[in-house]
Order: C-alpha cells, then sequence, then structure tokens
C-alpha cells in the first residue's frame, strides 16, 4: 500500500519565508531547478510540535525510565555536563579554524580540553598517553588491535592471532579480525572464569595479544591477573584491557598498573556522556611508553609557552582513524563530569555502584539464581532457565518488565549463561528504585507459574505489542499510520 503524509493538509503552512528579488538569489544552472514542488508535508508549526512531542513521550530513556542494561552501563547524564557542552565558545568552533595564527585564540580553549582530558585518562588509567579520536568503544578497540599490530610489525614479530576469552563483548572478536588477526577463544569455567590452563594452550609464539574485560562480563574481577599479563609478556605479546567495565574500578585500580599494556574507554558508559540510539559516543585509547608512537594522527602537544598545537609528524603512527579531533562534544561533557567529580568522586561513584549491583543481586537471588555464588562487581548476572518448566523464557520476563515501567536489562549475554539476565543499576539510581525493580521481577517469576500466558503476551500497555522481529526488521513500516487506517 503506497504511504502518504498522514497529517499533511495542502496549503498549510509553519513558516512563511519573505519573497526575494530576482536580482537577489543565487544563480543556478536551469537543468538543476525543479520542475514541479517538492512533495514534502504541509502543517503547521504547532502540528509539528505535537507530533514530535507525542513521539518523544513513547521513548524509554534514562531521563524516564530506570534503564539496568548490563554491560552498557545506561547512567543518566547531569545536565550541568550538557550545559557545558552547549556554551557557544565550544559548541560553535569549526575544526578547521586556525589552531595560533589569524584568531587561533578561539580554538586554543579547545585544544587545551582535549590535552587536558588526555592527561586525567592517563592518570586514571594509570597509562603513558591517550588518543580521543576513536568514536565509538568498537572503534577505540579496532584502533588498540591497528596499534597491536603496528607494534608488532616495528618488532619484526611474527603474530597471527588474539586470544579472546568466550564471556568477551562480541566486538573484540570482530575488531581483531578488522586488524587482520585470526581470533582464538578461550571457554570459561562453570564459575564464569577464564581457565589459567586453557590459555596456557591457546598462547603461543604467534600470539599478539590478549583482548579481556576487567571485571568480565559476568560482573567477576578475573582471576590469576599477574600470572595472566605473565604469560602473554613472556611471548611479547600485550595485554588488553576493554574498559567497558571500569565503572566497578574508578578510583580504585588502574589497569596500566596492574599489567594492561593498552586499553580503550567508553565515554559514554563509565564517565556519563549520552549512549544508545546508535550514538553518540566516544572510546578514547590509551597506551604504555612502548606503545606511545604507534598512536593515530594528529595528537595535541602543549608548547613551552603554554600555546597548544596539533601535531601530525608520527612516522611510525597507524595514522588517521578518524576524521579531525574525535567526537568533541562527547569529550566535553566528559570532561566536565571528571572536573565536577574529582578522584574523592570517581571513586565514590564506582562504591555506589557495586553497592547497587550486590543489592540487586541479592534481592533476585530467591526468584532468579546469579550467577557468582558471592558478590560480583558492577553487574549481577542471573540466570532465567529455571522458567522454562512453566514455558516461559527470559524473552518473556524482559517484555513484561516493559509493562511495569523498567526497560529490559541485557538478555541472552554473556553466551555462556543459559537465558542470561543481566542487570547493571550504575551509581544513578537509589535504593527505591532497585526495591521497586526486585518487586516487579519477583512478581513475574510468580506469575510465570501461575498464568505463563501473560508474560508470553506481554508487553500490553505499549503503542506496538509483542513483534516478530524478523519480519519488522525485514518489512518495516515507518508510517504514523497506513493510508487504509
Amino acid at each position: 500500500m503506497k504511504l502518504i503524509y498522514e497529517k499533511s493538509v495542502a496549503g498549510r503552512r509553519a513558516v512563511q519565508l519573505p519573497s526575494r528579488h530576482d536580482d537577489a538569489r543565487p544563480h543556478i544552472a536551469p537543468r538543476l531547478l525543479r520542475t514541479q514542488p517538492a512533495e514534502l508535508p504541509e502543517l503547521s508549526e504547532l502540528d509539528v510540535v505535537r507530533h514530535y512531542t507525542a513521539l518523544s513521550r513513547l521513548n524509554f530513556s534514562v531521563d524516564t525510565h530506570f534503564y539496568p542494561l548490563g554491560s552498557c552501563t545506561m547512567k543518566y547524564n547531569p545536565k550541568a555536563c550538557e550545559t557545558a557542552s552547549a556554551l557557544p565558545g565550544l559548541a560553535d568552533l569549526h575544526p578547521l579554524w586556525p589552531q595560533l595564527r589569524h584568531g587561533g585564540l578561539l580554538t586554543q580553549g579547545a585544544l587545551q580540553l582535549l590535552y587536558e582530558t588526555e592527561r586525567l585518562l592517563s592518570e586514571i588509567t594509570g597509562l603513558a598517553e591517550f588518543t580521543l579520536q576513536p568514536l565509538a568503544g568498537a572503534h577505540g578497540e579496532l584502533t588498540g588491535c591497528m596499534i597491536m599490530a603496528a607494534y608488532h610489525r616495528a618488532r619484526g614479530n611474527r603474530k597471527t592471532h588474539i586470544v579472546i576469552p568466550d564471556s568477551a563483548h562480541g566486538t573484540n572478536p570482530a575488531s581483531a579480525a578488522l586488524a587482520g588477526f585470526d581470533v582464538v577463544t578461550v571457554p570459561s569455567d562453570a564459575q564464569g572464569h577464564m581457565p589459567l590452563e586453557a590459555l596456557r594452550r591457546a598462547v603461543t609464539a604467534e600470539t599478539a595479544g590478549l583482548m579481556m574485560t576487567c571485571p568480565s562480563t559476568l560482573g567477576l574481577f578475573v582471576d590469576h591477573l599477574k600470572e595472566i599479563a605473565d604469560l602473554v609478556h613472556g611471548v611479547d605479546g600485550l595485554l588488553y584491557y576493554d574498559g567497558a567495565n571500569l565503572n566497578a574500578l574508578l578510583g580504585r585500580v588502574k589497569p596500566g598498573r596492574i599489567g594492561f599494556d593498552l586499553c580503550q574507554l567508553n565515554l559514554h558508559k563509565s564517565f556519563s556522556t549520552p549512549h544508545g540510539g546508535g550514538g553518540p559516543g566516544a572510546g578514547p585509547v590509551g597506551v604504555v611508553e612502548k606503545l606511545r608512537p604507534f598512536l593515530p594522527i594528529s595528537r595535541v602537544v602543549k608548547r613551552p609557552d603554554g600555546t597548544f598545537v596539533l601535531h601530525y609528524d608520527e612516522p611510525q603512527s597507524i595514522g588517521y582513524i578518524a576524521p579531525f579531533y574525535g567526537n568533541f562534544g562527547v569529550i566535553v561533557r566528559a570532561y566536565a563530569y571528571l572536573l565536577m567529580l574529582g578522584r574523592d568522586g570517581l571513586r565514590a561513584t564506582s562504591d555506589a555502584a557495586v553497592l547497587n549491583a550486590n543489592y540487586l543481586q541479592e534481592k533476585l537471588r530467591p526468584h532468579l539464581p546469579p550467577v557468582a555464588p558471592g558478590r560480583c562487581l558492577h553487574e549481577c548476572v542471573c540466570s532465567g532457565a529455571p522458567l522454562k518448566a512453566h514455558g516461559v523464557h527470559t524473552l518473556d520476563l524482559a517484555k513484561a518488565l516493559i509493562d511495569r515501567g523498567c526497560h529490559p536489562p541485557t538478555i541472552y549475554f554473556p553466551l555462556n549463561v543459559p537465558e542470561a539476565f543481566m542487570v547493571e543499576p550504575t551509581e544513578s539510581e537509589s535504593r527505591e528504585t532497585l526495591d521497586a525493580f526486585a518487586q516487579a521481577v519477583a512478581e513475574l517469576v510468580a506469575l510465570a507459574r501461575t498464568d505463563p500466558d501473560a508474560l508470553r503476551r506481554a508487553p500490553v500497555t505499549t503503542p506496538v505489542g509483542r513483534l516478530d522481529e524478523v519480519a519488522a526488521a525485514r518489512n518495516m513500516n515507518l508510517a504514523y499510520r497506513s493510508a487504509g487506517g
């Protein structure tokens, strides 16, 4: 069925532009001029505002609902940081403005902000240097893997593969493969840890490095970390830290001090910048001193006179990995967040995040068995496998939570947990919110035993109910309503 602009009314206008004299119009080649008016919706300004405001009310977001996506760290974004990113001296800049001459003072503040953000991230992680250019976490992973490859080429090493635990984020093996490496997977043991003996079998003279999330995606700190680092470094491999879960360690543990050689940080996770909907994001990469020559260009350098310039003359650099200097608006938000919290605030953030996760784990334990027998860190992973006895799956539980006003947590990840149900409350949430979530889960688990169809029908309070997700992706209907509706 052909779709139309359902709310459009012929002749209705939101704005009336003044007419221009013919001699004031820019010259446009006749072949480029329209022969007919563009088919655009015709609406008043009020119609447009009401339409988009109504659509916005249908969204789940961290500003409107509890958003406990495990491993994604969906923090509240402080409005003070949003205000900082909108300051005219930052928001109105253009990346091609001069650095020093002919008005360069307009860009010196931005360059200083980039420089100081790199210094702050280095202090937090214990690494020597950072690049802010990667535009997302996975982009940071790819940058890290490219730095690994450049390091081994420079040393004449023949390295063919990167070792990755099976509990890793799915982007880890993808990033390694894109950088030209094979992937060797190490399976987890029954407790969710990477067995040291299995790692010994996987690491060979051709191992370029090991990519590891710490804490793991099960919310557990990695056992035998020193032995792991010694094993990888023993073959001149590099230990890569996937910083997606750094929220558990802020102010307590510096990856560079415990054996890691390089890492990416997700500013849209640990440092409370916008996240979701495909962007924006930022995935800065930090390295130890021996990897500094391979960082991408350009780099912000502070000169002896206190001014800042961009430096490009780095013969061993992996080159450009993004336009200009990274996702600047996100970096501004993270910089403001770091300055607001300071050292003690970052540690308090981590303490609260870990406390909240353990509080929820114990509240959920009678209803959904957690993977960890003891304490977790920033997130807890439960299994909905017992619900299968009643014909209910974790997906059904997640959909039913929507009707209770909660965004579903991450489900079916990590892949090595049957019917996985991963919850990360972050430090943003109050005890009352956590109690309400735990109560909703308890009631739905009880309902699964007495009326499983109620969960299988969910959600029932949303404009669109349970979808065939494969069919919906293949046959999108993006209309406000169909022409015949």
